[in-house]
């Protein structure tokens, strides 16, 4: 098959490229800044904000599944608007979407939410990730939209180099023990994409670990894993801190997992 991978040198999306180059499939990917590493892969730039540009690439690529892992979390027009440009660029052309979306368009207030959850946002870009679902739906009705949470890798992801930081003295800083979330490993969430994108399934899917830790707790995982010091974390609160966002939101995952073969692990088990 023909995969259009945008966003796909970020650690979600250098996943994704690697996989399906791995599976012998033809393979594009996108970037903003650099390429990714991955040999044998078509590598184009494209800054999803520009329509005309999305559309030339997919028309020249003429791929059969797009997945859309691109996110900018400052910046509206490439989350909200960029995400209805893929997805525009990915119907012109017959291509089946997968949209990446997160579970920051929730507000915490219920804390569970399932695929049948309405989006309720409390910040910036939850508010941009709800906008980029409805336009997703609205434009491409079959699309797979894919809420996850925290993604986990074996050293890569944003978290994982803040824990290495805070453990290591490099950064000051506290880890809050009242935002919980559900973290998924970059390389289930990954393989739950793409086995949704051969499926016939559509709609909203939430694809999320097994466990709801808190940011403190999955800092601690991922200290010991790491053979770090974790009496080096410092422990704090989010509420009152002033740093906007939902407090404790956790993804419930039934519906998706009994549609998939792929296991979603909870951080407790893959960062053992």
């Amino acid at each position: 098959m023909r995969f259009l991978i945008v966003g796909g040198s970020g650690l979600l999306g250098g996943e994704l490229v690697r996989r399906c180059a791995a599976d012998g499939h033809e393979v594009a990917a996108t970037y903003l800044s650099r390429p990714g590493e991955t040999a044998g892969v078509e590598w184009s730039p494209l800054d999803v904000r520009r329509r005309e540009d999305a559309a030339a690439l997919a028309g020249a690529f003429r791929p059969e599944v797009v997945v859309n892992a691109a996110y900018r979390q400052t910046d509206w027009a490439a989350t909200a608007a960029g995400a209805a440009n893929v997805a525009l660029a990915a119907s012109a052309v017959g291509g089946r979407l997968v949209h990446v979306s997160s579970d920051a368009v929730f507000s915490g207030a219920a804390v569970h939410y399932d695929e049948t959850c309405l989006p309720d946002p409390i910040s910036p870009y939850g508010a941009a990730k709800a906008a980029a679902e409805t336009a997703v739906a609205a434009v491409a009705p079959g699309a797979v939209i894919a809420r996850t949470s925290l993604i986990i890798g074996d050293g890569g992801s944003p978290h994982e180099a803040l824990v290495h930081a805070l453990a290591t003295g490099g950064k000051r800083g506290v880890l809050f023990t009242d935002e919980v979330r559900c973290p998924v490993h970059v390389a289930d969430l990954a393989a739950a994409l793409l086995e949704l994108a051969a499926s016939g399934h559509h709609g909203v899917h939430h694809v999320a670990g097994a466990d709801a830790v808190s940011r403190y707790e999955l800092g601690l995982l991922i200290a010991r894993r790491d053979g770090l010091d974790a009496d080096r974390l410092r422990p704090g609160l989010r509420a009152g801190s002033g740093v906007p966002g939902p407090l404790d939101v956790r993804l419930e995952c039934g519906t998706t997992r009994r549609r998939l073969r792929t296991r979603l692990r909870g951080a407790r088990e893959f960062l053992r």
